[in-house]
């Protein structure tokens, strides 16, 4: 029998784990491969909850989350931490995902150690160095040193081939795992959502936001026009599952804790989250993920960020960016709640992002390139 492909995947925080543990339950279905999961616990709790769910028990678990930690001891502690495990275990092949300093400093690692690199969500760029900060040149550095890049659309094919990487034949546009995640959490893990107490009789908006960008006076901005729309709306309901982080916490719970029709709750499961997705009305958020996963719901996606490295979405007309900006967000959502054909023309809108075969197709590519 031919050995098999040792791959390492390695992962962070709970948006990494949503995406990779389809890839990880594919590979190890398969005997041509030696699937390693490492991860770096860059986000402790929430990347357990994933983890979890889909029944994955690290290999390697490094457990770095730190009170209050920062980028320059982040970055630190996973590139020598991944050069420890990757002398150990030599794999043929680590697969990084997306954007976290986890990705991007595991590639520098495994550039560094000469080890091949396939980058899972390759090639999103908003082409401005500070926004999103640090996650645009997380993405870049692992384009950079990658072999192999997974792109999930077209548009992020186009932006690897103009980046001017000069590697032979590493390009393949694989759709995105996380509609692989997506359609087996909501196929397979049923969840009763009945602990959030929505009122069945009102339409629910959900809201998410956490990037670096929104803390201080744009989450405020958003928490204004949530209470905005609150007044105006008497058949609406607000879910917020605020993030653990202080500066989250802190803006939004002074500004939203006494709202009518406002529900904040403890950050989410993966599997009952995407049930919430699901039954929501709108969703408004500055999640990365969220843009991708909702239209494969038919769930209107209004971005709390001025630019987006999802930009198919846009074209497709399932997301319309709206900013941190109290008005817009106000106007964008009334309308939505309004006017049933834009309503409609947001809902029925194809998703861009996938059908549910990216792992499939990352390991047929990662097998092919082994093979020859």
């Amino acid at each position: 029998m031919n050995k098999k492909i040792k791959v390492v995947l390695v992962f962070g925080t709970r948006p990494e784990a949503i995406k990779m543990a389809p890839l990880v339950l594919e590979l190890k279905k398969r005997e041509e491969f030696e699937a390693i999961t490492l991860v770096t616990a860059q986000h402790r709790q929430m990347l357990d909850q994933v983890l979890e769910l889909f029944d994955i028990v690290p290999d390697y678990d490094l457990n770095l989350m730190k009170p209050n930690q920062n980028l320059w001891s982040l970055t630190t502690d996973v590139i020598m931490q991944t050069k420890e495990i990757f002398e150990k275990v030599k794999p043929d092949i680590v697969l990084v995902h997306g954007d976290t300093t986890t990705a991007g400093a595991t590639a520098l690692s495994a550039f560094y150690a000469r080890i091949p690199i396939g980058h899972v969500e390759a090639g999103l760029r908003t082409f401005n160095k500070d926004y999103p900060f640090p996650e645009e040149i997380n993405r870049v550095l692992a384009d950079a040193v990658s072999d192999m890049h997974f792109c999930p659309t077209d548009g992020s094919v186009e932006n690897i081939k103009k980046s001017g990487i000069k590697t032979p034949n590493s390009i393949y546009k694989t759709g995105n795992t996380v509609i692989d995640a997506l359609l087996y959490t909501v196929n397979n893990k049923e969840v009763d959502l009945d602990f959030i107490n929505l009122d069945p009789n009102l339409k629910t908006i959900l809201l998410t936001s956490h990037r670096r960008e929104n803390f201080g006076k744009p989450l405020e901005e958003i928490c204004d026009a949530v209470i905005e729309l609150i007044n105006s709306n008497k058949d609406i309901q607000v879910v917020y599952p605020v993030h653990l982080n202080p500066n989250v916490q802190n803006t939004v719970r002074a500004k939203l804790g006494n709202v009518e029709r406002v529900k904040l709750i403890d950050p989410l499961d993966y599997a009952p989250f995407a049930s919430l997705m699901k039954k929501s009305h709108i969703i408004l958020t500055d999640s990365g993920g969220v843009q991708e996963e909702a239209p494969s719901l038919g769930v209107p996606v209004l971005v709390l960020r001025d630019e987006t490295e999802r930009p198919e979405a846009l074209e497709y007309g399932c997301v319309k960016l709206v900013g941190a900006h109290k008005d817009k967000i106000v106007s964008t959502v009334q309308k939505l709640l309004n006017d049933k054909d834009f309503y409609n023309s947001m809902k029925q809108a194809v998703n861009p992002y996938g059908d549910g075969l990216a792992s499939s197709r990352i390991a047929e590519a990662i097998l092919t390139r082994f093979q020859n």
